[in-house]
């Protein structure tokens, strides 16, 4: 073949490269893989409320239910509660300079639930059967209530506001805080007080007196303390000592003091515990000492120091604060006198800036605030003083008595009458309001 016809003919076809199986593999998946058949269809299940029976059984179960909300909605709490609440009232006049020559009655109100007149700025309330009442000092007429359909307990005044013990069930369990003025509940809590008990303040804190259990709680009714033999027990071993009953009981600088009957003691305890300690389920003891003596009473405390009465040794003893023996004073007091703890284990006692007086019974015992020693002693009184228009007031028997706070001598006497009452009486001051609690009746007198 010439030059000529070798560059006339054309060029072989090159095979194309073909992928090599380590970089691609021997298969190509892209193209083999054949599409996935469709899902089959499947039917959708019957609801099982479709059926007629099961309509009638979700009409029935709806029902149910609202009965049952009916049923908690009128035998709640709530629903057994009847109230009303009010505009804070107007200022009372001030107290006159002096107690004045006379006195008359102005209106009464039943209210078996105060032990001690119940009066806080501008108001009076009273507590009866179910009924809290707040009332106008001058003329008796009820500003707000809070009425429940369980029986009170008992009421007092502390921290400006008033807290209304209720009885439910087994004890006094329901308590209920409301603002004096307004009738604004403020706090509440359930606890464990005992039938029978009052409320003993320190001005800081309340605690429930009882023969088993005492209870304290601080302003927002929180428990700060618990004391005795303790319902539905968590942690065993907190109390100082078991099988113990209580009698009187006093308070003061946030600390308590109760007088206990132990067995395996020769004579009466007084302890004197901290109303907030550490923990509210571990009492943190002051002092526990055992007495000279049986039937023994804690008057008062002031401070650090605590007022003992020994009956059998006609003696008033007073405590430090670590449970020394500061001082022990003569008692001319009739037996029968003491003859018994005092109802609810609270004595009768007032106090005013100077000065702390105890009713034994027939007899006003005047102490001094700075170290509870006595003064002076009034017989033929129905309870203690208080002071009213700055001046120390006594009843006695046919109406009071203005003393001098420093001996006792009387000023004057102002006749009241009493209508035939011949109990024990406890005073109040609402503004130029002398009130007067006698037995389950509270009078105001002008």
């Amino acid at each position: 073949m010439s030059d000529e016809d070798k560059a006339a003919s054309p060029l072989p076809e090159e095979e194309p490269e073909q992928p090599s199986e380590a970089a691609y593999g021997s298969e190509d998946v892209l193209d083999d893989v054949e599409p996935a058949p469709p899902e089959p269809r499947v039917k959708a299940r019957r609801s099982p409320w479709n059926r007629g029976r099961d309509r009638v059984l979700a009409a029935v179960i709806a029902v149910l239910v609202v009965a049952v909300a009916l049923v908690i909605g009128t035998t709640s709490d709530s629903a057994a509660t009847d109230r009303t609440e009010a505009d804070p009232p107007p200022p009372l006049p001030a107290a006159p300079n002096a107690v004045p020559g006379s006195l008359a009655e102005i209106w009464s109100a039943r209210s078996g639930a105060t032990p001690v007149p119940v009066s806080t700025g501008d108001s009076v309330v009273t507590a009866d059967g179910g009924e809290v009442a707040s009332r106008d000092p001058l003329t008796g007429q009820i500003r707000w209530h809070y009425t429940r359909d369980l029986p009170l307990c008992t009421m007092n005044e502390t921290w400006g506001r008033v807290n209304a013990v209720y009885h439910k069930t087994e004890n006094c369990s329901e308590v209920t805080q409301l603002d004096p003025g307004t009738g604004r509940i403020t706090a509440q809590r359930n606890g464990n007080a005992e039938l029978g008990t009052q409320l003993v303040s320190d001005g800081s804190h309340v605690t429930t007196t009882g023969k088993k259990l005492l209870d304290t709680w601080r302003d927002d009714l929180v428990q700060s303390a618990e004391y005795g033999q303790v319902p539905a027990l968590v942690n065993a071993g907190k109390q100082p000592r078991t099988g113990c009953t209580y009698g009187t009981v006093a308070a003061a600088s946030g600390k308590v003091g109760v007088i206990e009957h132990c067995p395996g003691d020769p004579a009466d305890r007084l302890t004197v515990y901290k109303a907030a300690p550490e923990k509210d389920d571990e009492p943190q003891v002051a002092f526990s000492s055992v007495l000279a003596g049986k039937r023994a009473r804690v008057i008062a405390m002031s401070g650090d120091l605590a007022a003992v009465v020994l009956p059998d040794q006609k003696l008033l003893v007073v405590f430090n604060g670590d449970g020394s023996q500061r001082a022990a004073y003569p008692l001319d007091v009739p037996a029968a006198d003491l003859a018994a703890d005092p109802p609810g284990g609270t004595e009768a006692t007032t106090q005013t800036a100077g000065g702390v007086y105890w009713f034994s019974g027939s007899k006003v015992v005047a102490m001094s605030r700075d170290d509870l020693s006595p003064r002076w002693t009034l017989s033929s009184a129905m309870g203690p003083g208080v002071t009213f228009a700055s001046q120390l007031v006594v009843p006695i028997k046919g109406g009071l008595a203005v003393l001098n706070e420093t001996d006792g001598s009387t000023i004057r006497t102002v006749g009241v009458d009493r209508r035939g009452y011949t109990g024990p009486v406890r005073l109040g001051t609402a503004g130029p309001v002398l009130l007067e609690q006698r037995g389950n009746t509270l009078t105001a007198l002008k």
